[in-house]
């Protein structure tokens, strides 16, 4: 396979003192739309919405909307898939994705009220088809009393209609026990939109997931890259010491090479470590060796002590691989959440805790040994 050139960059780097980027949204406590006071008094009430347990992860962009997820980490989890206006206040509130009723379900709910429901969403991917892809867990107050409300699901959404076209549960051969899907990557081109495939990184079962649209299908990858490092397990954020023992997470797709394979790099969310594969094989993995397949994935190299990272993106522009969530036109959208503190206590509603920041690559890499107009590396795959 020919050689790809490209340079990594993390979104705050001692080596990329990039631009500033820009404070686009900012919340102490995140709210929603509803259709009457009335109806927020009856969920907060009932306990269907418990403000301080609500907490955006996820962002994707799709025209002047920008998708922002709400994991169903504790009981009280209003609408878990949103949006809100690229051009709104700052302050917003989170309109429910495709609508409220899609989403206000009790964490005790035994099924989906309909195939339109969405349960518990941390990553969501628009496709060149505009089309939004949508990895539900399916599992309501993991952190609490979990349940698993329906198996785990890809929706996919018409955003020019905002209807669901097409939802797929994972069979139970590509599932383990400690399986958790916590992001979805597509790989589909403009003119051949019915033969889309999704990579999903399993961050507890230390596996990937390939869907194949066309086939209506999935299958398991399991590697060794896929697990995390034991010495990058503990971390120290803010004072709030935790270990975590995530594996593959962060995942991105680079343009289309000659064969018309994309490249994908990925990395566990407890590992220093960056790794690459070509999406040939990922697509084709059940009819090729699996013993040959195995030499195929490839070590990029260690990022250094503290880079931890979940999400990545790569910019086909500036040919920088971002740790952090990037739309299609180039801008970066980093959200920063307090989320250790959210998980083992709580946060202050008298604070600021969520904020969503962007400015676009080529200012970020600008005048940085990460400028594209530097020398780099080529990797052979």
């Amino acid at each position: 396979m020919r050689a790809i050139g490209f340079i990594i960059a993390l979104t705050i780097a001692a080596s990329c003192k990039a631009a500033t980027p820009q404070t686009r949204f900012a919340w102490n406590e995140v709210d929603y739309t509803w259709k009457t006071p009335a109806d927020k008094e009856n969920a907060l009430k009932d306990k269907i919405f418990v403000p301080a347990n609500n907490l955006p992860l996820g962002l994707a962009r799709w025209k002047n909307k920008l998708f922002v997820t709400v994991p169903r980490w504790k009981n009280g989890v209003a609408s878990s898939l949103n949006y809100v206006d690229v051009d709104g206040a700052q302050d917003q509130l989170l309109k429910p994705y495709p609508s409220l009723e899609a989403n206000l379900i009790p964490d005790s709910a035994k099924e989906l009220p309909s195939n339109s429901s969405i349960i518990s969403v941390f990553r969501v991917d628009v496709d060149a088809c505009d089309r939004l892809w949508v990895m539900d867990t399916g599992l309501a107050d993991i952190l609490g009393s979990p349940n698993q409300i329906a198996g785990p699901s890809i929706a996919i959404f018409d955003l020019n209609t905002d209807q669901l076209i097409h939802r797929y549960f994972l069979k139970v051969d590509v599932l383990k026990e400690d399986t958790f899907f916590a992001n979805i990557v597509v790989d589909v081109n403009k003119d051949k939109c019915e033969d889309g495939f999704a990579y999903i990184p399993d961050l507890g079962g230390y596996g990937v997931v390939v869907y194949s649209l066309k086939q209506d299908d999935a299958w398991r990858i399991n590697h060794h890259y896929f697990h995390f490092d034991p010495l990058a397990g503990s971390y120290n954020v803010s004072g709030v010491v935790f270990h975590w023992t995530d594996g593959v997470f962060g995942l991105a797709l680079s343009e289309p090479r000659d064969n018309g394979y994309r490249t994908m790099f990925f990395h566990a969310f407890s590992s220093t470590k960056e790794f690459c594969v070509s999406t040939e094989l990922l697509q084709n993995y059940k009819h090729i060796n699996k013993d040959e397949a195995f030499h195929d994935f490839k070590l990029l190299g260690d990022r250094g002590a503290n880079t931890q990272a979940s999400a990545s993106a790569y910019d086909p522009n500036t040919h920088v691989l971002f740790y952090t969530q990037m739309d299609s036109e180039g801008v970066i959208w980093v959200l920063s959440d307090k989320l250790p503190r959210f998980m083992i206590g709580g946060l202050n509603p008298n604070e600021t805790n969520i904020m969503i920041f962007s400015t676009d690559a080529f200012r970020a890499v600008s005048g940085t040994t990460c400028e594209p107009s530097q020398a780099v590396p080529e990797i052979d795959l």
